[in-house]
């Protein structure tokens, strides 16, 4: 059966909050935020004001989800997207999950008619990069920092 990727939903947010959890702890293996806050994540982007959260369905099952954020470009002074997340459970990775998940979010970038959509990974998810390179991703020249 073929996947299905669509704008997440109201009804997707405990399943949505699960796969959220094994993204952030599991395979970042960052700290467990308070369901709250995951929650009101989630809500946030149901509104698609600020961004947009899309999920990939197969057989009535959450397998992935891609988080676009809204924001600008001062050197393009144009509007962009950043493709924040995108992550698919692990039985269905190689199966082009991913592969519909960024088209959807590349998709949505250009229909809306935002100038790019920009992403980061992580230095050492060489997985990652071998696919973002295989959509047709090029390195920027920018190094990112965080405080």
């Amino acid at each position: 059966m073929s996947v299905n990727v669509r704008p997440a939903e109201k009804k997707d947010r405990e399943e949505l909050t699960k796969l959220m959890y094994e993204y952030i702890v599991d395979f970042y293996q960052r700290p467990r935020p308070a369901v709250e806050k995951v929650h009101d994540l989630i809500d946030m982007l149901l509104e698609k004001e600020e961004g947009i959260q899309f999920v990939a369905e197969k057989e009535g099952k959450l397998t992935g989800f891609a988080t676009l954020y809204f924001t600008f470009n001062t050197t393009r002074a144009d509007k962009i997207t950043v493709m924040n997340d995108l992550y698919v459970v692990e039985e269905e990775r190689g199966a082009g999950v991913a592969q519909e998940l960024f088209k959807v979010c590349e998709n949505y970038t250009k229909e809306h008619g935002y100038f790019h959509m920009s992403w980061v990974t992580a230095p050492d998810n060489y997985r990652a990069q071998r696919f973002y390179e295989k959509m047709g991703g090029k390195r920027a020249d920018w190094l990112n920092y965080t405080i």
